[in-house]
């Protein structure tokens, strides 16, 4: 129906035209009422109406189509089909119909839309600069989350689900703070031993010993921070396993090996065979057996002064040679390098951290001051990750301002056009430049006000990214309105303001395309589980939204006031000083000719085409071959500044620690520790299931440089039968572990002083552990019970805080959640934490299954808990994630695209398949420039969907719309119109700013912005500019018939009137057609009345 009201439109407009044919069927020419003439006083820049006389001129399909309609004798042998597909003069299909309608609609909304904002400037920038400023004022109540945890880690994943179990059940892990000291200018030491000679390492060297003693308790007793002006020293937050009775902190560190007292380190004397005995014999006897509640050759003990045990492999590093696995026999005397780890109390209440924070500023602040001649040393706290990753993101402020302000300044320079230098101050567009920037910064500023009265914390990703991305869209957009303003010469009857409203109804339909697609794209992107990319999509769609609505109202009334400042030669930003009135000229820009006579038609050449298909073929196909390798992850150093200490940590932490993190195998509970066959299950002695817990961790440690699991765990179960039945036997001249007070509490067997008995335990059959009755009964006994000399298998140091001791439904006490202690290898790179997580989780899974063995349904879980696990777990499903997030958007811009295009599909599809294409070669680019894989990374490929969708749809919408008869032609007529405005708004608009980047102090930035961004930005422009225009010249869909027999008529219309307007004006003829009676038939309708009252008569 719309095309057959179109159709009788058209044949009104024909009547309008007079046409006159010559002489019989042998041949005949059409006189055409053209632009033929000039006329200086024309709106038109000199062009003018006037009737043509001349010798044929070729037409185009859709004139072909109309003077079929009127003159079939004279074209009943001519073709009209081109290689676009079908004659215009085919029925358009109801997809068509119905894509012409939604342009239709679109094109006279924005016209009105322009018109009025144009009309009413200051209204609209007052009324949109108010709004825009009560949104950003939500910015004050906006919460910027610097926490990883909250960062990565998605709140109902299975890693964070499992830390809130932990971190409620046991307390959050401990907070560390770390040295790792190695020794400089000093020589390696002998020792004689009943074995003979033997050469330990330097850290053994006894002045150094001594040194780093003495840097180790000022630390401990010196070190103060400050909270509410009062002093808060390590003893005030330490972990101390054995208060009240042993109030002593807990450092892992050889030097407890001598309860750090520089006395004991001077200990010798002399054995029976004239050996000596000194610190070096006692260390040796240490590290055989560091739980030694007593190394007789001193007469002091291997445990530490804080009452517990001080594992080599955890306190000494450098002896593995670049290996993970310790072995049975590590070689600990060929240590290069010493570890002390002072171990804080962590709460799940953040509140109560507080006093540890402070002490860990002024711990920091001590050992970035400190330095030792025979010293070097690498060192951390907890909050230092999180303190650097404020201080990188305030370091690299500079570099991004003035990333930015290039930006700025091309986009200020690069809106003008310079024709003279006359005219310089009055056709520059500094202000307007400079206003839509501010339009740009206004609609972020708004994002984040908004969700900031809602109350969705915002990230520093957000800050860095998403000013970039706004720009990169905003200022594309800001160049199309303008350049087609430019280009497009007002209509002898139109206003400025109908003039502006003209230019808007063109190009904001391509604009909203982009934008929609963009925003949508956001949106639904944050359905990701990862907290960073939920947040960033989040602020994005909202960002680009708000910068869409600003642009097609403000920036519209900016131009219009840009543009009656110029058409007034008033000066750019003095815009009370006149300048020259003469003309500016009306001249192409110098890219915009570029495209037109040079880079299009070299591109689109026969020889080119090809060539260009060919080689994005070969680079798509290297880039999908590479795709599988690249890197998961982010490595520590990576996300630090060049210059931070952490650097020289993360360093040494690898190449010197013996161990990594600890790991817990969590048992949640149910389990009934008083039923034999329950017990066999769990632990790892005799007469214990082959795949019991203890049993399964024992045989993966074997494997550890596959298992990542260092050690055996730890077993309070074991230790609790040998703690139950020590000294019981008959016969036991020692002092049993159990034992209890006439009142009923628990008895230490280092108490002499109280009246005690032994505790009544009754023996299983096999004489190796407590009946059901009494091993829940003493169980509170060992877990109270501190390790000594007469019972060092106290469980209190160890296990205190293992195990959860709770009354079950019958008021009996029961065994609640416990766990099962043990440690990874030694993890240096990402791949080694997510492996080794991945491994434990298989490890907790067969645990889990050999648990739940026979039962109808499973009632035991098993789960693995290491701190890092949470900010690891990412990287398991990254790749599923990525193809998630980059799936959702790609099907958001595609379904966008084909409702805002006009239902054209195939043009929507030509978009979704370059966009793919350069994601898979962004993909190629992230392996051959070291770029891994990780949350940092998608926020970048997702923002890169964005970004590609506005180098991509405005070629394709010009090239949809275009009115040349072949692909070829259409191809070049959508590149000379839009290429510029994209290589200059997009491209060069960005390539300055990240240039910058490249200059920046964090490593994050110089991998994960300059290089993502350049590649972002260089590819986008490649296919863009490049493969896209290429591919339509060759495969490109027709044009919508309805469409372009509109535009058809509209062209024909400007074309006689000199408008696009059928209600203008035509000016008088100047002389009728000189053409003989004789020899030519007149086909000449009744004229309109804009004709000026000319009618048939004056040609007859």
């Amino acid at each position: 129906m719309a095309c057959a009201v179109w159709s009788s439109v058209a044949l009104l407009l024909l009547m309008l035209i007079t046409c006159q044919v010559v002489g019989d069927k042998a041949g005949g020419r059409c006189v055409w009422y053209g632009q033929c003439g000039t006329n200086p006083e024309s709106f038109t820049h000199g062009k003018a109406n006037c009737p043509y006389n001349g010798p044929p001129k070729p037409l185009d399909p859709a004139s072909k189509t109309i003077l079929t309609s009127v003159c079939p004798e004279l074209v009943a042998d001519i073709s009209v089909d081109t290689s676009t597909g079908p004659s215009w003069a085919e029925e358009p299909n109801c997809l068509e119909k119905a894509g012409s309608w939604i342009d239709d609609i679109l094109e006279k909304f924005f016209t009105a839309w322009g018109t009025v904002c144009a009309e009413y400037p200051w209204i609209v920038l007052l009324v949109g600069m108010a709004i825009a400023v009560g949104l950003s004022a939500g910015i004050v109540f906006l919460h910027v989350t610097t926490d990883p945890v909250e960062l990565w880690a998605a709140p109902n994943s299975r890693s964070r689900v499992e830390k809130e179990f932990f971190d409620k059940s046991f307390e959050p892990f401990y907070r560390t703070e770390m040295l790792i000291i190695r020794p400089v200018g000093v020589d390696k030491v002998t020792h004689e031993s009943p074995d003979g000679q033997e050469i330990w390492g330097p850290v053994f060297n006894k002045t150094f010993l001594a040194e780093v003693l003495k840097l180790q308790n000022y630390i401990t007793n010196e070190i103060s921070g400050s909270v509410n002006k009062i002093g808060v020293y390590l003893e005030d937050i330490c972990f101390k396993p054995l208060s009240p009775i042993n109030n002593k902190c807990t450092i892992q560190s050889v030097l407890n090996y001598f309860q750090n007292n520089e006395t004991n380190l001077n200990l010798n004397h002399t054995d029976s065979f004239g050996l000596e005995i000194d610190y070096l014999s006692h260390l040796d006897s240490c590290i055989r057996n560091p739980v030694s509640p007593l190394d007789p050759q001193l007469n002091i003990p291997c445990l530490g002064e804080y009452g517990g045990p001080v594992f080599p492999y955890t306190a000494l590093g450098g002896f593995l040679n670049g290996s993970r696995v310790l072995g049975p026999n590590p070689p600990y005397k060929n240590a290069t390098a010493l570890v002390i780890v002072f171990v804080v109390n962590n709460y799940y209440d953040k509140e109560k951290i507080e006093k540890a924070m402070a002490w860990e500023e002024a711990f920091l602040q001590f050992m970035k001051n400190y330095s030792h001649p025979m010293m070097d040393i690498a060192f951390s706290a907890e909050r230092a990750i999180q303190d650097e990753l404020e201080r990188e993101s305030e370091g690299d402020v500079i570099t991004i301002l003035i990333s930015y302000c290039i930006m700025f300044a091309y986009i200020a320079l690069a809106l003008g056009e310079f024709t003279r230098c006359s005219r310089l101050l009055v056709d520059s567009k500094i202000t307007l430049g400079l206003g839509g920037v501010l339009i740009v910064l206004v609609s972020v500023s708004s994002s984040v006000g908004i969700y900031g009265y809602i109350g969705i914390p915002a990230t520093l990703i957000i800050i860095e990214v998403i000013p970039f991305l706004v720009l990169a869209v905003g200022v594309d957009n800001m160049f199309i309105l303008v350049q087609t303003y430019q280009r497009e010469s007002r209509r002898p009857t139109e206003s400025r303001s109908e003039h502006i409203g003209r230019i808007v109804g063109q190009v904001a339909p391509t604009i909203l395309l982009a934008s929609c697609s963009e925003a949508a794209c956001f949106f639904l992107g944050a359905l990701s589980g990862m907290p960073a990319v939920h947040a960033f999509a989040l602020y994005a769609g909202m960002a680009l939204t708000i910068d869409f609505i600003l642009q097609v109202t403000c920036f519209v009334s900016l131009v219009a006031l840009d543009a009656k400042r110029q058409e007034e030669n008033r000066y750019d930003i003095l815009c009370c000083i006149k300048g020259s009135d003469k003309e500016s000229d009306s001249r192409e820009k110098l890219l915009h000719k570029l495209f037109k006579h040079v880079y299009a038609p070299a591109l689109l050449s026969r020889v080119a085409r090809p060539i260009v298909m060919i080689v994005f073929a070969g680079w798509l196909c290297s880039s999908i071959a590479v795709l599988p390798k690249i890197m998961i992850g982010l490595d520590q150093e990576l996300s630090m500044p060049d210059d931070s200490y952490l650097q020289k940590y993360f360093e040494y932490l690898g190449k010197y620690l013996s161990v990594g993190p600890p790991l817990y195998f969590v048992l949640k509970g149910g389990i009934n520790f008083s039923n034999f066959s329950e017990q066999n299950k769990i632990c790892g002695t005799v007469d214990c299931n082959s795949d019991s817990l203890s049993t399964q961790v024992y045989i993966s440690s074997l494997v550890s440089n596959r298992t990542y699991i260092a050690q055996p765990a730890s077993s309070w179960l074991d230790d609790y039968m040998d703690w139950s039945l020590y000294n019981m036997q008959e016969g036991s001249a020692g002092v049993p572990c159990c034992r209890i007070k006439n009142d009923g509490s628990f008895c230490p067997s280092t108490d002499y002083e109280s009246p005690c008995q032994n505790c009544n335990i009754k023996v299983m059959e096999d004489g190796l552990r407590p009946d059901p009755v009494t091993f829940m009964k003493y169980l509170p006994f060992f877990l109270e019970d501190i390790p000594s000399e007469s019972c060092p298998k106290g469980g209190h140091a160890a296990y205190g805080q293992a195990v959860n001791i709770a009354p079950d439904a019958h008021n009996e006490t029961s065994v609640g959640a416990n766990y099962f202690m043990t440690y990874h290898t030694i993890l240096k790179k990402s791949n080694d934490y997510y492996m080794a997580l991945e491994w434990a989780r298989k490890v907790s899974k067969n645990i889990t299954t050999a648990l739940n063995e026979g039962l109808e349904e499973p009632r035991y879980e098993v789960f693995p808990y290491s701190v890092f696990y949470v900010f690891y777990e990412q990287y398991l499903t990254m790749w599923e994630d990525v193809l998630t997030s980059l799936g959702i958007s790609l099907v958001t811009v595609l379904l966008v695209s084909i409702l805002l295009s006009g239902l054209d599909v195939a043009s929507s599809i030509a978009v979704i398949v370059t966009i793919i294409m350069i994601l898979v070669n962004l993909g190629g680019l992230m392996y051959w420039w070291d770029v891994s894989l990780n949350a940092v990374s998608l926020v970048n490929l997702v923002m890169a969907v964005g970004i590609s969708v506005e180098f991509c749809s405005h070629i394709t919408h010009a090239f949809s719309l275009s009115m040349e008869e072949t692909r070829l032609l259409r191809a070049k007529d959508a590149l000379i119109t839009m290429g510029s405005s994209v290589l200059s708004g997009i491209t060069f608009t960005k390539f300055g700013g990240i240039i910058v980047l490249a200059f920046a102090h964090s490593k994050i930035f110089k991998v994960f912005y300059f290089r993502m961004y350049l590649g972002i930005v260089l590819f986008g422009a490649a296919h863009g500019l490049i493969f896209l225009p290429v591919m339509l010249s060759f495969c490109g869909p027709r044009s919508n018939r309805c469409c372009i027999q509109k535009r058809q008529w509209s062209r024909i219309a400007e074309s006689f009137h000199g408008s696009m307007s059928m209600n203008d004006e035509v000016p008088d003829l100047p002389q009728p057609i000189n053409v003989s009676v004789d020899d030519t038939r007149i086909i000449q309708p009744n004229n309109h009345s804009s004709y000026g009252g000319t009618d048939n008569v004056a040609y007859a």
